[in-house]
């Protein structure tokens, strides 16, 4: 797999990490159709794809537990890259409490793939032109 998939100039950018084949091929093909997707194997090529890509990535989704990198390290390490980037964290604990800085995200797994869908797009959609209108002064 390279780290591109069905580049759409103009669309949002998500940076996906997952050391499981599977689940990345999955959340990618899921994801292509409406938004450029960058994937990454490991935390430390998810934070080389983050250093390499000139454009703004808008969300990184990733698991919560890799092996080398956890997905906590590797959010942390991308956020001071991209302190603008959103940031999804998924996994399967059960019925535990997470606690996440500010501004992250979390999505138990196994989920069903509306939820993903729904999800992403609150995080990146893109900001209603009628909220900048400025009141009359």
């Amino acid at each position: 797999m390279d780290g591109i998939r069905g580049f759409k100039h103009g669309e949002k950018t998500i940076l996906i990490v997952d050391e499981d084949p599977i689940n990345l091929a999955k959340m990618s093909q899921l994801l292509n159709a409406q938004y450029n997707v960058l994937v990454a194997k490991t935390g430390a090529e998810g934070v080389t794809r983050s250093k390499d890509y000139q454009e703004e990535i808008h969300l990184l989704l990733t698991a919560f537990s890799m092996p080398q990198m956890s997905g906590m390290e590797l959010a942390s390490k991308i956020n001071r890259q991209r302190p603008d980037v959103k940031v999804l964290l998924m996994s399967s604990f059960p019925d535990g409490m997470l606690v996440l800085n500010e501004g992250w995200h979390f999505l138990p797994t196994p989920f069903i793939e509306s939820q993903l869908r729904t999800l992403v797009t609150s995080l990146i959609a893109p900001t209603s032109r009628f909220s900048r209108v400025a009141a009359p002064a």
